[in-house]
Formats: C-alpha cells, sequence, structure tokens
C-alpha cells in the first residue's frame, strides 16, 4: 500500500467539492482507498497527463470529478508515494 500525501492545494479543494457536493465525500474516499491499494486499478482508469500537466497523472472519483497525482520518491523508504495534487471536475482541473 502507498502512503498518500495531502498537498495544501488538495486538502483545499477537497474540502471545496465536499461543501459544494456533499454526498461525492464517500465516492472520494473510495478513489483515494483504492489509490493507495493500486494507484493503477483499472477502475481509477489513471492516465499520464500531457502538455502543462506532463509528468502528473489523473484518476477518476466518478464521471465528472478527477484527482491529480504524482509519483514521488520517499527519500527516508525508497518507496514511491502519491502526492495528491488537486481535485475537482474535469474541466477545473484540466
Amino acid at each position: 500500500m502507498k502512503t498518500l500525501v495531502w498537498s495544501k492545494t488538495f486538502l483545499r479543494a477537497f474540502k471545496q467539492a465536499i461543501r459544494r457536493q456533499p454526498e461525492l465525500e464517500v465516492r472520494v474516499k473510495h478513489s483515494l482507498q483504492q489509490l493507495a491499494e493500486d494507484p493503477f486499478h483499472p477502475s481509477l482508469h489513471s492516465h499520464k497527463l500531457k502538455g502543462s500537466l506532463k509528468g502528473s497523472w489523473a484518476c477518476t472519483v466518478d464521471y465528472d470529478n478527477r484527482i491529480l497525482f504524482e509519483l514521488v520518491k520517499n527519500p527516508e523508504s525508497g518507496e514511491d508515494d502519491i502526492l495528491l495534487l488537486t481535485m475537482g471536475t474535469h474541466d477545473e482541473v484540466y
């Protein structure tokens, strides 16, 4: 299981999204659990991003909501951690 590192930007976006859509919280937490267990599980539809977001990855929460993340090396353990960058609707994050 990989460690999820919540950036300030992700935390702010998460809180904002939950305020707008309280029912989204359960789906986001389920996606984060799945992401920690296997970032490339088929249900997440994880994909590499291009252009200005090159080097980042995105996964789906539901039809319209996405989580953007990067795989970063933990200097202490040498393992890959998942840095959560932001989240929101398709139009907000791309």
